[in-house]
């Protein structure tokens, strides 16, 4: 009997630990969902993007935007995945990048 209960603990233990971890995430993802985020961030990240491909190729899913708001300050993240060399290599032969003065 005793080697049963001990598999049975085991088994409560686990499933207590999952539904701890899964009401992090959910809360987690609650306190994201309420976070008020300011109106602008999507036409900024746009602009962003637009200026930094005057100097770089870099694709539309190569910036994320974050704004994250604590009881105290606020975060303002760009976050940018730049290319090889080779790509800027590439860039420097557009037309549109030799009309710049």
């Amino acid at each position: 009997m005793s080697l049963l209960d001990y598999f049975r603990s085991s088994k409560s233990t686990t499933a207590s630990v999952a539904k701890e971890r899964l009401q992090i995430l959910v809360a987690h993802e609650r306190k994201a969902k309420n976070q008020k985020r300011p109106s602008y961030l999507p036409q900024l990240q746009q602009e962003l993007l637009q200026v930094i491909r005057k100097y770089i190729n870099v694709d539309q899913n190569a910036i994320s935007v974050n704004f994250e708001q604590d009881e105290d300050q606020e975060t303002f993240e760009v976050n940018i995945v730049l290319p090889d060399e080779h790509s800027k290599k590439n860039l420097k032969s557009t037309p549109s990048h030799n009309n710049r003065k």
